[in-house]
């Protein structure tokens, strides 16, 4: 920077020059001149440029490569969804069964005050962003027109035969600004095809076109290899549907028991592992016949990104059943915790009932589930503290992977330390004494799934630093519950990494619903080095799996 001459001297002056470059600190420099008729200043600039190269202060560290595998643009906006909401309606709703045989008469399918507006607006009111309806269940009947069989709404009162579930609910979620996703059966316990393979599969698949073309844009593919007792055997051809998928809706994610874009967790419980990775081999899985155990905690080693979904129904059915009532909000809290709190996605069923509509006990469990989560994570009591890193990719000074970005929401901005490091280590001076129960952190899923197990720990009054929490993996989110804690300051350790740990958000909060009694959802320790000796990590890289 240029200040003006100090003296306005003939023979001579003098002016300065304010200089920093990554290797010299601001300093002020004073040069003498002596003007001759075709020396000045300007003349000078351009040498003192060369001779102060103040470029480069401006040069930044680039980002460390990442881990694969990596998740696509389309599974990555799934993942950062959290939650969806499925939607089973069909002629069980009517007739009160949970697998209809096939055989029931369209005429039993008439919702008088059918409003898909109501069901896509109590989602979003509930902080659901995307719903995903059984367009078509394992009875066959089809909630749209198709022209490839009469086994559909067309064939019912609903309407006077021209209803389209499909349409409605499209129109509605686009409307509202809510992601739309169909579940099509492959088992067809009606059509008279079910069984000869070639038939069936130009069947199925010209049913999946008609609703990836007609219905704008749909953001996930739900299909799954149930199958009853004694149900025809036949062979499903899984690559081409799913390559007709990608054809026809490429920003669309595939859901089955073993991929290709998202998984089925092992349970309709909506409990996910303690320990849970994105990284999968589908190699290792089959639709109809995964290990369930398999499903649930991923594998380090995977050479798949396949995140887990974790589906649950609201009720103790599928379908809606006049005499079951839903769970409460405190139930689906907990669920949320073991779900989208490991690593997962939560798909939380809602089914309308024979009006047409989404309950209102059920609406009303959802706004308080809602609120529930609101008063918990609306605010990060970590929000104001100053967190500082045992080491920063770039130097101390970097601003690009500094730990204040662990203070920022999303995923998209992150901390990370200097490379060959193996203290990896976050402190938070919280500037006061803070009581929490919930502890919260997040990797930039985009850069790879990196963080094997993790501790947090607390400054106690005595000044000693006492292990509050443990866990394993982390992924797009991890959540862990304790007793209630009060601390000025804490700590963040990863444990053991594959390659060098990356962490973009951390917080925590307040549940004041927690019953301390039964919140011990923390390891004690044992579990976390189990996993560490597997994968042959203990405060290191993981170098098979990177």
């Amino acid at each position: 920077m240029y200040t003006a001459p100090s003296s306005s001297s003939s023979s001579s002056f003098e002016f300065s020059l304010f200089i920093s470059t990554t290797t010299m600190p601001i300093n002020k420099v004073k040069v003498k001149v002596k003007p001759t008729s075709h020396l000045h200043l300007l003349h000078l600039l351009p040498i003192l440029s060369i001779l102060f190269p103040l470029s480069q202060s401006i040069l930044q560290k680039p980002p460390p490569l990442p881990i694969l595998p990596l998740p696509s643009a389309p599974q990555l906006q799934w993942q950062l969804s959290d939650m969806a909401m499925f939607l089973h309606f069909g002629p069980n709703t009517f007739t009160d069964s949970e697998w209809g045989t096939g055989h029931a008469d369209p005429s039993v399918f008439n919702p008088t005050r059918f409003n898909a507006t109501q069901w896509v607006q109590v989602a979003k009111d509930s902080g659901f962003n995307r719903v995903i309806l059984t367009a078509k269940h394992h009875d066959g009947f089809c909630l749209w027109p198709s022209n490839y069989t009469n086994y559909s709404v067309k064939s019912s009162p609903w309407r006077n035969g021209n209803g389209d579930v499909v349409g409605d609910l499209a129109a509605a979620a686009s409307k509202l600004g809510v992601s739309l996703g169909l579940y099509l059966s492959p088992w067809d316990r009606h059509e008279d095809c079910y069984g000869k393979t070639l038939e069936y599969n130009e069947f199925y698949m010209a049913q999946m076109t008609e609703l990836l073309t007609g219905y704008g844009e749909i953001k996930e593919v739900w299909l799954d290899g149930a199958k009853g007792e004694g149900a025809k055997d036949m062979d499903y051809y899984f690559d081409t549907w799913f390559d007709l998928i990608h054809q026809l809706q490429p920003g669309a994610v595939i859901f089955s028991d073993a991929g290709p874009d998202t998984r089925w967790v092992g349970d309709e419980g909506g409990e996910a592992g303690f320990t849970c990775w994105s990284l999968f081999n589908r190699s290792d899985a089959k639709i109809g016949g995964t290990d369930t155990r398999y499903s649930q905690g991923g594998d380090p080693y995977g050479h798949d990104w396949v995140p887990a979904e974790c589906d649950v129904s609201i009720r103790p059915g599928w379908f809606w059943h006049p005499s079951e009532a839903p769970k409460s909000a405190r139930q689906l809290l907990d669920i949320y915790y073991k779900s989208a709190g490991r690593n997962c996605l939560l798909l939380l069923n809602v089914p309308p009932n024979t009006l047409g509509l989404v309950s209102s006990e059920d609406a009303r469990v959802l706004r308080e589930f809602y609120e529930l989560r609101r008063s918990i994570f609306s605010y990060n009591l970590a929000a104001n503290s100053t967190p500082t890193a045992s080491s920063t990719r770039g130097g101390s000074s970097s601003s690009r992977f500094g730990a204040y970005n662990v203070l920022r929401e999303g995923v998209y901005t992150y901390w990370a330390p200097e490379e060959n490091r193996s203290n990896w280590t976050i402190h938070m001076d919280l500037g006061g004494p803070v009581s929490f129960n919930v502890f919260r952190v997040q990797e930039p899923i985009q850069m790879g799934q990196r963080i094997i197990a993790f501790h947090m720990e607390v400054l106690n009054a005595a000044g000693q630093w006492k292990v509050v929490a443990k866990g394993t993996t982390v992924g797009y989110q991890r959540l862990l519950q304790f007793r209630t804690v009060q601390a000025k300051q804490l700590r963040f350790v990863v444990d053991g990494s594959r390659g060098d740990p990356l962490v973009a958000y951390i917080g925590v909060y307040k549940d004041q619903y927690l019953d301390s009694g039964s919140s011990q959802r923390f390891f004690n320790g044992t579990a976390s080095q189990v996993i560490l000796e597997k994968v042959g990590c203990k405060h290191s890289h993981l170098a098979a799996a990177v």
